[in-house]
């Protein structure tokens, strides 16, 4: 039998049963790719870690732009918060050339102030604190962050008069730590110092005390303090040939400050008249 074909014509697709393809529907397709890419943001957020996008993450990658930028600043030294806490000992003049006070007798100032902070160094370690010591212009001082920091000196060689004799004791200027804790500081030293020495406490300052130069080193979050336990004139005795105990008076003035031992506070000094 004779079938007659269907024409086709040009530029228009068929299928072989000769029906047309459906037409494209855009807002359908626009409909099916924005669920897929919530699918996919829902499974990405589950599966990444929230440090990711952290502010951590900002911080560190704009620290590390900024050191591309200036790889000074790569070089810039540090220094973080000690795991443990640790003490600071400064032994005065120690390190230097002049070695401070020297007496007629061949004395110097510098002997005895290592002395004496070797052995209160000495006496916290065996109680278990970590300690560094350190010479007076100690590079290590830069940003020193620690419980708190003492330097030791001992004063004048020379008679001034019958009263130039006990210690003194000043925190620093540019600490900007809590004034509860230099106080606390303090007044343990103070008490414990003359309970153990029997020595008076001079209570005044000099600007040589509060503006010590380490001070300006150290990281202002820790106490800062000047401690000189007499004088190497009328108290050379004491400094010299009991220098465990003077130690050990210091020693118990920062026991008593570490381990919170009850304390009767003692008042500010004032500057020196």
């Amino acid at each position: 039998m004779d079938m007659q074909q269907s024409p086709i014509t040009p530029g228009k697709k068929t299928t072989l049963s000769g029906a047309r393809p459906p037409k494209f529907n855009f807002w359908s397709s626009l409909g099916t790719t924005i669920s897929i890419a919530i699918v996919v943001a829902t499974l990405f957020t589950i599966w990444t870690p929230a440090s990711l996008f952290s502010n951590r993450l900002a911080e560190s990658l704009a620290k590390a732009m900024s050191a591309q930028e200036n790889p000074n600043l790569k070089n810039l030294p540090t220094r973080a918060p000690y795991t443990t806490p640790h003490i600071g000992l400064v032994a005065g003049h120690s390190g230097l050339e002049k070695p401070g006070f020297v007496c007629p007798d061949g004395t110097r100032e510098v002997d005895v102030n290592n002395t004496i902070t070797t052995l209160v160094r000495q006496k916290l370690v065996e109680r278990g604190f970590m300690v560094d010591m350190f010479s007076e212009f100690d590079p290590n001082l830069r940003q020193y962050r620690g419980m708190f920091l003492l330097s030791i000196h001992t004063d004048t060689c020379e008679y001034i008069d019958d009263g130039a004799t006990g210690f003194k004791l000043a925190p620093s200027l540019y600490s900007t730590t809590q004034d509860t804790k230099l106080d606390r500081l303090s007044s343990c030293i103070i008490s414990k110092y003359q309970e153990a020495t029997g020595l008076k406490y001079q209570n005044y300052t000099t600007d040589d005390m509060t503006k010590f130069h380490p001070f300006d080193e150290v990281h202002i979050d820790t106490p800062t303090l000047i401690m000189e336990p007499g004088y190497l004139n009328l108290d050379k005795e004491l400094l010299t040939k009991q220098a465990d105990l003077v130690a050990q008076g210091i020693a118990n003035g920062l026991f008593c400050y570490l381990e919170n031992e009850p304390n009767i506070p003692t008042p500010a000094p004032s500057t020196q008249p």
